[in-house]
C-alpha cells in the first residue's frame, strides 16, 4: 500500500527541477512521472467512488420502500442540512493540499509544517462554527419546513444534531486526508473514505430493519463519522507524521497567507452552496412532498459529477507542483487535455442517462417512482453536464493561485441559479428548482469563457476558441445522435426506440466517441493496452 512507503522512497517519485540552456525550467521524467502518478491517483479515486456509489444506490431503493415518503423526505433533509457543514471548509483543505504539494517538491519541511499547522487552526475554527450552525438549524427546523408533519419534528431535530455535530468532527479530521492528498498518496484517504461510506450504508440499513426512528439512524451515522475520523488521525501518525502539526508554533504571517488564499475560495464556496447545495432544501420548503423524488433524481447526476471529480481530484496537487516548473503554454496544454477528458466522460455518461434514465429508475426504485422522477433527472443532467465541463479550469485556477478571477463568474451563476430557483419554485414547485439550476449553468459557462479566461492567459496560455473547440466541442459531438432523437426519448416514460433504432443510436454514439472525442494517439494507446491485456489472459488462466 502506498501509505506504508518511507519518506525517502516517496521523494524518488517527485520530479526534480533543473535549468536548461536559455533559462528554461525542465523536469526529469516530466512526462512519465506526474502523468503516471495522476493516472494512478485518479484510478484509486474512481474505484473508491464506484464502491461507495454502488452502496449508496442500494440505500435509497431500500429506504423509499421501507419508510413513508414523508419520513424519507425528512431523512434526506437531515443529511442535506448536515452537509452544509462541509461548505465551511472554505477551501482550507485545498489550500493545505496545494501548499503541502508545493513545499514537498521544494523539500522544505519547515515551510510544509507551518502551512499544515495553519490549516489545522483554521479547520478547528470552522468545525466549531459547524457545531453552532447545527444547533441553530435543529432549533429552526419547524419554521424552515412548515409542510413537514409535526410528529417528525423531534426526531428530525435529534437526528440533525447527531449527524451535524459528527460531521463537524469529520471536518476537523479532514486535515489528515488533506496532508495525504498534498503528498499525492491517495491510498489511505481513499480506503478510509470508502470504509466510511460502506459503514454509513450498513448502520442506516440496520436501523431501518430494526424499525428505529430518525434519531437512532442519526446516532448510527454519528458513530461512523467519529470512528473514521479517529482512523484518519491514526493513519497520519503511522504513515505521514513527518508532516508535523502544532498549534503552539503558529506563524501568524503564514496563517494570514492561508486565510488570504482561502478568502477567494470562501466566496466561491458560498456561490457553490447557492448553485448546487440548496436545491433539496428549497424543494423541502416549497414542495415538501416532492423532496424524496427530487433527491433520488439528483443521485445519478451526482454520481456522474462524482466520478469526474474523483478523476480530477489529483489535478490540484499535480498542477500545483507542475506550475513551479512548467511554462504557461504547457499549463494551457494540460488544461485543454484535462477539459477534453472531463467533457468526454460527462457527455458519454450524460447521453446514456438521458436516453435510458427511465429504465434505470424503473429497475432501481420501481415504475411508479420512475415516472415521477425522470423529468427532474433530465433537467438536472443537462444542467450539471454543461456547468461541470469547466471543472478542470476551476481546479487549475486554484492550483495556480488565481481563484479570485473566478469570483465574478461564480457569483453571477449563483445569483441567477438561486433567484430563478426560488421564483420558479414558488410558482411551479420542485421543477422550478431544476430549471433554475439549468439557467444558472448557462450563465456560469458563459462567464468563464467571456470573462475569467481573459485574465488567466498569463498562467494558462491557451486561446478560448481552442479550449472550447478541442476541450468541449469535440466531446459534445458525441451527443449529436441523442439530440437528433430528442422527440423520441424526452417523454414521461421510456424512450420510443425500436431495437434497430437503439442499435443505430449506440453505434453512432460510439463511433463519434472513438473518432472525434479521442485523438489518434489515444486510440493507438487504447488498442495497445487492450492487446496487452488480451495476451496476458492465457498466462493468468
Amino acid at each position: 500500500m502506498t501509505g506504508s512507503r518511507k519518506p525517502a522512497e516517496q521523494a524518488e517519485d517527485v520530479p526534480k527541477p533543473s535549468v536548461e540552456a536559455g533559462g528554461e525550467v525542465a523536469v526529469e521524467g516530466a512526462v512519465r512521472g506526474p502523468a503516471s502518478s495522476f493516472r494512478r491517483n485518479s484510478t484509486m479515486n474512481i474505484g473508491r467512488l464506484l464502491i461507495s456509489t454502488a452502496a449508496g444506490f442500494v440505500l435509497p431503493s431500500y429506504l423509499i420502500h421501507r419508510l413513508p415518503v414523508t419520513t424519507y423526505s425528512a431523512w434526506v433533509l437531515i443529511l442535506q442540512m448536515s452537509a452544509y457543514i462541509n461548505y465551511l471548509d472554505f477551501g482550507i483543505q485545498s489550500g493545505i493540499s496545494k501548499y503541502v504539494a508545493e513545499y514537498d517538491v521544494k523539500d522544505d519541511a519547515a515551510g510544509l509544517n507551518l502551512r499544515a499547522s495553519a490549516g489545522l487552526a483554521l479547520l478547528l475554527i470552522v468545525s466549531s462554527i459547524g457545531v453552532v450552525l447545527t444547533l441553530m438549524l435543529a432549533w429552526q427546523a419547524p419554521n424552515l419546513f412548515h409542510e413537514m408533519p409535526t410528529d417528525l419534528y423531534r426526531d428530525v431535530r435529534l437526528g440533525l444534531i447527531f449527524v451535524g455535530v459528527s460531521t463537524s468532527f469529520s471536518l476537523l479530521c479532514s486535515i489528515f486526508a488533506s496532508i495525504f492528498t498534498g503528498l499525492q498518496r491517495f491510498a489511505v484517504p481513499t480506503v478510509l473514505s470508502t470504509l466510511n461510506r460502506l459503514l454509513f450504508v450498513a448502520v442506516v440499513l440496520i436501523a431501518v430493519a430494526l424499525h428505529s426512528g430518525l434519531a437512532m439512524m442519526g446516532a448510527g451515522v454519528a458513530a461512523v463519522n467519529v470512528a473514521t475520523g479517529v482512523m484518519q488521525f491514526l493513519a497520519w501518525r503511522r504513515y505521514a507524521r513527518r508532516v508535523r502539526l502544532s498549534l503552539r508554533g503558529l506563524d501568524y504571517g503564514v496563517l494570514w497567507k492561508m486565510v488570504t488564499f482561502c478568502s477567494a475560495i470562501a466566496v466561491l464556496t458560498v456561490a457553490m452552496l447557492c448553485i448546487s447545495g440548496l436545491d433539496v432544501t428549497l424543494v423541502g420548503r416549497y414542495d415538501f412532498r416532492q423532496t424524496a423524488f427530487y433527491s433520488i433524481a439528483s443521485t445519478p447526476t451526482n454520481f456522474i459529477i462524482g466520478v469526474m471529480g474523483a478523476a480530477l481530484a489529483p489535478l490540484l496537487p499535480s498542477a500545483s507542483a507542475l506550475s513551479v516548473v512548467r511554462s504557461p503554454r504547457q499549463m494551457g496544454d494540460l488544461l485543454a487535455k484535462a477539459t477534453r477528458y472531463a467533457s468526454t466522460l460527462l457527455v458519454v455518461s450524460g447521453v446514456v442517462l438521458l436516453v435510458g434514465g427511465y429504465w434505470l429508475l424503473r429497475i432501481w426504485v420501481g415504475a411508479g417512482y420512475a415516472v415521477q422522477i425522470v423529468g427532474y433527472l433530465r433537467i438536472l443532467l443537462v444542467a450539471n453536464v454543461l456547468r461541470n465541463m469547466c471543472a478542470p479550469y476551476a481546479n487549475m485556477l486554484v492550483a495556480t493561485d488565481s481563484q479570485r478571477i473566478a469570483i465574478v463568474g461564480a457569483t453571477a451563476e449563483a445569483v441567477v441559479n438561486l433567484g430563478c430557483s426560488i421564483y420558479l419554485a414558488r410558482h411551479i414547485g420542485a421543477m422550478g428548482v431544476a430549471y433554475g439550476t439549468l439557467l444558472g449553468s448557462f450563465v456560469g459557462v458563459g462567464m468563464h469563457f467571456g470573462l475569467s479566461m481573459h485574465y488567466t492567459y498569463a498562467k494558462l496560455a491557451i486561446s478560448r476558441v481552442r479550449l472550447f473547440l478541442s476541450g468541449m466541442g469535440r466531446p459534445l459531438m458525441v451527443a449529436v445522435p441523442t439530440i437528433l432523437l430528442t422527440p423520441l426519448w424526452w417523454r414521461d416514460g421510456a424512450a420510443a426506440f425500436s431495437v434497430p433504432m437503439w442499435l443505430a443510436w449506440a453505434v453512432s454514439t460510439l463511433l463519434l466517441l472513438w473518432f472525434v472525442a479521442i485523438d489518434a494517439e489515444e486510440r493507438d494507446g487504447l488498442v495497445r493496452f487492450a492487446a496487452r491485456r488480451l495476451r496476458s489472459l492465457p498466462a493468468q488462466g
